[in-house]
This record gives C-alpha cells, structure tokens and sequence, in this order.
C-alpha cells in the first residue's frame, strides 16, 4: 500500500533588501539582537535608537569564524529558552557573515522555525552573505556542513557601517564582489577593474549591483539545486583552504580570493580562461591587499577533503569554474590528474 502526502504548494518566502539608512524598525514581539562585542561597541546605540519592540534583549558571543560552532548555536538558544521566546518573535543579525549564518540557522530551529533579520556591519555579508537564506555552522569535517536554508524577513544594508571597517575586512568583502561580477556579469568587472571601491560612490554601485545579481540567482534556485552553485565559484578550494588554517589565518574573503586563483588556474589549463583573463583578475583582487597564493603542506590530503565540499559525492567533485569573463562552468567532469597538476604547483 502506498499513501502519498501531497505537498505541491505555492510558499511566497519573498522580502525585501534594502540599501540604505537604516529606517525605523517596529516589532511588536519579543526581539534579541544576535551580535560580537566588537560590533556592539561600535555600533549597537545606533541600531538600538531605530529599533521599537516589545521586548528586547542582546545576546552578545565572540567574534570570529572561529566560534561558528553549534556550542555557540546551544548558548543562543538557552538564552532564548531563558527569555520564554515564542514563535512569533524575531530574531536580529547584526554583525557580518558569522553571526548572520549562525542567527539564520539559529532561526531556523528553534521551535522548528522563527522570523529573523539580516542587518549586516560588513562587506562581505552587506554583498553576498547576508542575501538568499544559507545559514549554518562549522565543524571539524569542513565549512558550513550543518545547517539550513532559511530565508530573513528583511535585509537592511546600511553603508554607514563601514565606516568602521579595517582595510582588510574591506578587501575580504571586494572578494566576493568579484566573484559575482566575474562569473555572471563581464561589464560589471570591467568597472572593478577601472573603479576604486574605495570612493563611496564606486561602492554604492558595486553593492547595487552585486545584491541584484545574487537576488537573481537566488530567485532563479533558492536551493542550490543548479545554477545557484555559480557562487561557489572558488569556494570548493576556499573552504579546504579555511580548514587546513583552522579558520584563523584567513578572513572568508582572502580565503575566497585564493579559491578563485586556484580555480582560476585549472580553467587555463582546461582552455576555459585565458592567461590574459586569469591576470586580470588576479589583478583586481592584488588591487585590494587581497592574498592570491597558498602553500598546500599535504596535496593528497588536500584532494580528499574535496569530498566533504556540499556539492560532492561519494565519487565525483563539483567544481565551479570561471568561463572566460562572465561566465560559468559547474562541472564533475574535470579528471583527477589535472586537479593534482595544479595543486602541486602550490606545494610547499
């Protein structure tokens, strides 16, 4: 006997991403605010003054890839716990890329689900981490390997809060941008290439157009069952890159930066990308202090953590490569042997 559970439904998770001051926000629920000390200081009266909700409460954790962990995911939700939330509160991220993920996925569970939203502090989530829904934590076995899809409420992207931001997080940011403009949109790059982001006009523009393209891709495959892997393109190598280093040595960013050239790489050797292409994007990036190099100690074992990538299976890895300048190849097609002639060019 056979009994099916027709689930065919329409669900309209849509929302909407806003690039500016931040306006006044009005919950009336129980709301905690997700952020790092470091945020907080900088910051926290500024969001506090255009926030009204019923209740409020900050839950504070340390700052740092380091700490995207699911024991830091138990003490949110203890504190949550403590505070009695229900499913009709809301949940604030308000940091970048770490604690968006990790009130995202916090979101995501308690309670089988509640609203959250995203009011990223730096680049690198205001461009690409804070839109289309991934949440998720570290382990010792990779990069985001636990979590969920589940998409915020609302986006607030406000520039003023780079204000405060190190040259370096700034850069990690322009990595991402890159990554964007490189894999679906060549014109966009050619304005990376003839532009300072540095100058807040520049930005503006590149943050524009950097939060449609992903809006579009996610619109498009909210669950990266296809086209949505395009923006992984660099990240199978990053995230081996970020594991090897323990999540100490590199932001996101410089890790993603090194991805790109290491991809970047194979696509010459598998005639996808011209040299001439491969330097200038390599170019942009040295631009922005980004690192494009990397000693890889174990190159074995640097292949076989390719199989804890998300996109892998059992026996093939998905690897995401750029095509040209604008555009993009997802392949499980690329054999072993080049893999490992471009992975022993970065042995020690």
């Amino acid at each position: 006997m056979t009994v099916n559970i027709d689930l065919k439904k329409e669900i309209d998770n849509s929302y909407d991403i806003t690039i500016d001051a931040l306006p006044t926000i009005k919950i009336d629920n129980k709301v905690a605010i997700i952020t790092n000390p470091k945020v907080s200081g900088l910051h926290l009266g500024y969001l506090l003054s255009r926030l009204e909700a019923k209740e409020l409460y900050i839950i504070t954790i340390p700052d740092g890839e380091n700490y995207k962990t699911l024991s830091q995911i138990e003490n949110i939700l203890d504190r949550l716990f403590d505070h009695k939330f229900n499913r009709k509160s809301t949940l604030i991220a308000f940091g970048g890329g770490v604690i968006g993920d990790m009130t995202g996925f916090t979101a995501s569970i308690y309670q089988r689900g509640i609203e959250f939203i995203q009011i990223p502090t730096t680049l690198l989530s205001q461009v690409d981490a804070s839109v289309g829904g991934k949440t998720g934590v570290n382990n010792d076995y990779g990069k985001n390997l636990i979590g969920a899809f589940h998409q915020p409420q609302a986006v607030y992207i406000d520039p003023y809060f780079l204000s405060t931001l190190p040259a370096r997080e700034f850069g990690a940011g322009v990595a991402e941008v890159v990554k964007m403009a490189v894999t679906f949109n060549a014109e966009f790059f050619e304005f990376l290439e003839d532009n300072d982001l540095r100058d807040s006009k520049n930005l503006l523009i590149a943050q524009q157009r950097s939060v449609e393209t992903k809006a579009w891709v996610v619109s498009q495959d909210e669950k990266e069952k296809g086209l949505r892997a395009a923006l992984n393109y660099g990240h199978t190598f990053c995230h081996v890159v970020e594991n090897e280093t323990n999540y100490t040595t590199y932001l996101h960013g410089e890790a993603v930066a090194i991805g790109m050239m290491m991809a970047n790489k194979v696509s010459v050797e598998l005639g996808w990308m011209s040299q001439d292409e491969a330097d200038r994007v390599e170019n942009v990036l040295k631009k922005y202090d980004l690192p494009t190099t990397y000693q890889i100690q174990d190159v074995n074992a640097f292949y076989e953590a390719f199989f804890l990538d998300k996109k892998s299976s059992d026996s093939s890895i998905t690897f995401i490569f750029a095509k040209g300048i604008g555009g993009v190849e997802i392949t499980d097609k690329v054999p072993k042997e080049t893999i490992m002639k471009i992975l022993n060019e970065y042995s020690v």
